[in-house]
């Protein structure tokens, strides 16, 4: 069964074998060596002067982030079920929060943001996704956060990357807080959260010492020493440093910018072709989303029963309407172009369109055009 859902993606064989070594214990010197190989590729990957590595899903980052930074109040923008999350996690805190809601093909404007900060000065956290993967939209997250910044510095921008980190080049230049998460384009298990800090972030963290276990003051300390505050998921940091001996070996990590952006944008032109409908009004890299009110589910079923192809469909509102084609990680080219046949084939069976290979000729013509 290929596996094309946007999370958690598959766990390629060298990234299998060098985790299934014999577990080594987190409080050694030679952990400390892995830990400390982890923490610079991540540092070069995200360009920020400070990273963390929490044993959690993303969600886990995401609380420790509003709770560390956000003292006042809350502005965040929900275009999505992620987008919906950090203004449920200022709700069990008690913390003041206000949201931005915005259909989920909907970008968020920087002029709609601009407006509340300015007319409500007690917000000093912002939240965002860039990408909301519940619909594969793309925020102009880094315009954002350079407006904010410009307009008040204190401000602290928390920018939920979790399906963009190893997807695309992100500027940081004006963000505090980048969360990723493993089970993305990192290609791991699920159970590891990143967050990238800035040196305000830094400063910030060290002065509020909140919570406990997500206490981001306490694994600052830690971390900087190349250990952590609580056990650390020693098998998946392990799998991390393979993933960036892999990056190395193919290219760098811009060239693995340059596929995955050739790839995604190359699946989006053969499914347009296919007559299929794009869902955002600004796609993400990270995946593919289609809107088919009346085929999602009928498309999915015969895409897993016929072609061993696992991809998602969509979430509350749009779960029989949506079907989403993981980008993230690296995926070869035969497998992107089995996923394309697959889904016009399916098009055949449903009657909705002749199958004549035209899906598959749109995809390499793009491909090769953008990563000739």
């Amino acid at each position: 069964m290929l596996l094309f859902t946007p999370g958690p993606t598959p766990v390629i064989e060298p990234i299998r074998q060098a985790m299934s070594e014999p577990t080594i214990h987190h409080r050694t010197p030679e952990f400390e060596a892995i830990f400390a190989q982890a923490r610079e590729g991540l540092k070069n990957l995200i360009n920020m002067p400070e990273v963390l590595m929490l044993a959690s899903s993303g969600s886990g980052a995401m609380e420790a982030c509003v709770c560390t930074f956000a003292q006042s109040k809350i502005l965040s923008v929900n275009s999505g079920k992620f987008g919906e999350r950090f203004g449920k996690i200022a709700k069990a805190h008690h913390i003041p929060y206000e949201e931005i809601i915005n259909e989920w093909d909907t970008p968020v404007s920087i002029e709609s943001v601009m407006e509340i900060l300015k007319k409500d000065q007690s917000i000093d956290a912002f939240c965002i996704q860039m990408c909301e993967s519940a619909g594969g939209l793309r925020h102009p997250v880094e315009s954002i956060a350079q407006a904010i910044k410009a307009y008040n510095p204190r401000i602290v921008v928390i920018v939920d990357a979790i399906t963009a980190m190893g997807v695309e080049k992100i500027d940081t230049t004006h963000i505090d807080a980048l969360i990723g998460g493993s089970q993305k384009a990192f290609m791991l298990p699920p159970g590891l959260s990143i967050i990238g800090l800035s040196s305000y972030a830094v400063d910030l963290a060290n002065q509020r010492d909140v919570g406990f276990y997500f206490n981001l003051k306490t694994e600052l300390k830690n971390q900087s020493q190349n250990t952590t505050a609580w056990t650390a998921p020693t098998t998946i940091i392990i799998g991390l440093t393979k993933y960036f001996d892999i990056v190395k070996q193919n290219g760098g990590i811009e060239h693995i910018y340059t596929q995955t952006k050739a790839r995604s944008l190359a699946t989006h032109k053969a499914l347009e072709s296919l007559g299929l409908k794009i869902f955002p009004k600004t796609p993400a890299l990270a995946m593919n989303t289609i809107y088919d009110e009346k085929n999602a589910s009928a498309i999915r079923k015969i895409l897993k029963n016929d072609f061993d192809l696992n991809i998602a469909g969509g979430q509350d509102k749009l779960k029989t309407s949506l079907f989403r084609i993981n980008q993230m990680g690296m995926i070869p080219l035969n497998k992107s172009t089995w996923v394309v046949n697959a889904i016009e084939l399916a098009l055949d069976k449903l009657s909705l369109r002749r199958f004549d290979g035209l899906g598959n000729k749109i995809f390499l013509e793009t491909y090769y055009q953008l990563n000739g």
